[in-house]
């Protein structure tokens, strides 16, 4: 299932994040892919600050990897656009990341292809004029249900 969305401005792309993180209930693998500016960040801190985190929420660029713990919810947030390679990631052991219930948001995924399980869904984010289209692809049953429970979301508010 694909879902398009705009946005138009941070406050949207926040808000969309919320949107997202309820959607997915606190689980899954999540691609945020498009050129650099487009929002994977902004979309990030939406979806973590929807979990009650009230620091900042920056890209990990150098650290790879930055974990946000909510009583039930583990949100990771990935950037991988200074990886190598993908073999890079085997050595910090990201596998442990993706296994159970946990929430893994991973910008710039195609750095890590073939090192990375599938995501549950995609989110290609594009420019619009001044704004940002986002294209969710449910990719797993988790990823499909998720992109039919925004769709809902969106339709109620």
């Amino acid at each position: 299932m694909k879902l398009e969305l705009l946005a138009n401005g941070d406050d949207a792309m926040v808000d969309l994040g919320a949107q997202i993180a309820k959607a997915l209930e606190g689980r899954g693998i999540v691609y945020l892919e498009g050129n650099l500016g487009m929002g994977k960040t902004t979309l990030s801190r939406g979806i973590i600050r929807s979990f009650g985190h009230t620091g900042a929420v920056k890209s990990p660029t150098y650290t790879l990897v930055e974990p946000y713990e909510f009583g039930s919810v583990n949100v990771y947030h990935f950037d991988l656009y200074r990886l190598a390679s993908p073999e890079e990631l085997e050595f910090l052991g990201v596998r442990d990341y993706f296994d159970g219930d946990n929430l893994c948001l991973v910008e710039w995924p195609e750095k890590g292809a073939g090192a990375l399980p599938r995501p549950d869904l995609t989110i290609t984010i594009d420019a619009v004029g001044a704004g940002r289209r986002l294209t969710l692809t449910g990719v797993s049953p988790h990823g499909q249900a998720s992109c039919q429970r925004i769709q809902q979301l969106r339709s109620e508010g």
